[in-house]
């Protein structure tokens, strides 16, 4: 199969593609539960602190209920619930109650197939390739959960960090020194503008989900990753918030997710690092 795969590409992008489809259909579902398992644990763990009476609450996690419609909670079919086409056959609303869906979800699902496709081209149908692609994926669903819950859980933050450091031992070219030298420098450099930010204005300028998602970004692409992915989210980060501000899209002082930036800063880097930082040596003239 994997010779078959590696005489025709395009048979494996299509397959990748394909995987990836499969993939961002259980990202939806990570992304839509996690929060409220999140919020649930903290509830009872609030209650607990509190020597309150615990509520029993019915069974909620990534595996129970089943798949079902958020707006009138019927249970969906297996032709329901096939990634992306199932959206497009029922015009992007639910067939029971004809309330719209989210477009998120075949966004995810959509953007899933794209970059495991991208990972693949970019590394050939190979460990490092699948290693990659499990990287983007989590990426991923940590864009979309900051993005609407301003939260990036240590549930896949450290899992992130840890599989970053563990995959420079056998398969990335980034060695485990610059992978742990990456991770710590990835967090301090965060950690140490939260501070100097919050002893200048009194404020949190940003919630310490962002210095392990950079910390990850650092054990995945090493530490001589980190300059570029620090500015290129900064820029975009403040370009966007400058534009959402400019369409009244967003309001002045209100927080916005950092997260996101540094996502797509790090698939930058993964993909386009090395590139970016030739040509920006040689239009030095080094």
């Amino acid at each position: 199969m994997l010779e078959l795969i590696q005489s025709y590409p395009a048979l494996g992008l299509s397959l990748a593609a394909f995987i990836g489809l499969l993939f961002g259909s259980f990202a939806n579902v990570v992304i839509a539960r996690l929060p409220v398992m999140m919020q649930r644990q903290w509830q009872q763990e609030c209650a607990e602190a509190n020597s309150s009476e615990v509520s029993e609450q019915a069974r909620f996690d990534i595996a129970f209920p089943g798949s079902h419609c958020p707006h009138c909670q019927t249970p969906l079919r297996w032709y329901e619930n096939i990634p992306l086409l199932s959206f497009l056959l029922q015009g992007g609303a639910c067939r029971h109650c004809q309330q719209p869906i989210s477009w998120r979800y075949p966004a995810v699902e959509a953007g899933a197939a794209f970059l495991t496709a991208l990972c693949i081209y970019f590394f050939e149908f190979s460990l490092l390739g699948w290693s990659y692609a499990v990287f983007v994926y989590l990426l991923l669903i940590l864009t979309c959960i900051d993005k609407q819950h301003m939260l990036l859980p240590d549930q896949l933050t450290l899992p992130l960090v840890w599989l970053g450091l563990l995959a420079s031992v056998w398969v990335t070219p980034v060695t485990p020194t610059d992978a742990i030298i990456g991770a710590a420098a990835g967090y301090l450099c965060l950690w140490l503008v939260f501070w100097l930010f919050k002893l200048l204005t009194g404020k949190e300028g940003m919630g310490y989900g962002d210095f392990k998602l950079l910390a990850a970004l650092g054990a995945w692409l090493g530490w001589q990753m980190l300059p570029m992915i620090i500015l290129l989210s900064s820029v975009i980060g403040a370009a966007f918030g400058l534009i959402m501000i400019g369409f009244q899209r967003h309001q002045q002082g209100n927080p916005m997710p950092f997260g996101p930036f540094l996502a797509f800063a790090g698939m930058v880097a993964l993909f386009f690092g090395e590139s970016l930082y030739h040509a920006y040596w040689q239009w030095l003239g080094l």
